[in-house]
């Protein structure tokens, strides 16, 4: 089991966290599950603080005890999510083979990705970011911590391959990359009967397709 842990923003570095939630972090918790809920069924401004609180068993009072309103919450999550990939991307380059590593891990990507009440929540979010600059800035933020951390474990593999790639064609890849995940969620809304069991394997193919490019 990995060690509990968070990301430091102001630093950029995971750090480690203590073995024993405290009370506050069970109730932080509690209230970003209920709160995902929310979210889901009623859209960001549909779900109220009230909905939220009785979904999570606790007042509104004790909801602004933790988070000073939605936008933090949101903040919340995205912060979660972020810290899951920086954690999948650290695993992939301390693997003895980051390419086939990295290649192992789309079949969990792509189910993520397939999943309507995960893809859900993600397109609410960044439905809200384009119309709410406080949340743009969340939201991007963390996009330029994952893209970087894609892009370390990028260059890593096609070093590891024999390429020399510069800043520039690294960054064009990764949003490549991160653009054919992200399309899945869209899909997923869509269309719901998409067959995993052929998406998987096309997909992984365009993806060494894409890894194995040569400028």
């Amino acid at each position: 089991m990995l060690p509990q842990t968070h990301y430091d923003y102001e630093n950029r570095q995971m750090c480690p966290e203590p073995v024993e939630h405290s009370r506050a972090e069970v109730r932080r918790a509690q209230i970003l599950a209920a709160a995902v809920d929310c979210f889901r069924q009623h859209g960001f401004h549909g779900a109220s603080i009230s909905q939220i609180s009785k979904a999570a068993g606790m007042s509104p009072g004790h909801i602004y005890h933790y988070f000073e309103n939605k936008e933090a919450i949101i903040s919340a999550i995205v912060a979660s999510d972020l810290e899951r990939f920086l954690i999948l991307t650290a695993e992939i380059r301390s693997a003895c083979n980051v390419r086939e590593a990295m290649l192992a891990r789309v079949a969990e990507g792509i189910d993520q990705c397939l999943d309507p009440l995960t893809a859900g929540l993600k397109l609410e979010i960044v439905a809200e970011a384009s119309r709410n600059p406080h949340v743009a800035e969340i939201v991007r933020s963390a996009d330029q911590v994952c893209r970087e951390s894609l892009m370390l474990t990028m260059r890593d593999m096609r070093h590891a391959a024999g390429h020399d790639d510069d800043d520039t064609t690294l960054a064009a890849m990764v949003e490549v990359f991160v653009a054919m995940f992200e399309g899945l969620q869209i899909r997923t809304i869509r269309n719901q009967d998409i067959d995993r069991s052929i998406v998987i394997p096309l997909f992984q193919n365009a993806l060494r397709n894409l890894l194995d490019h040569t400028p």
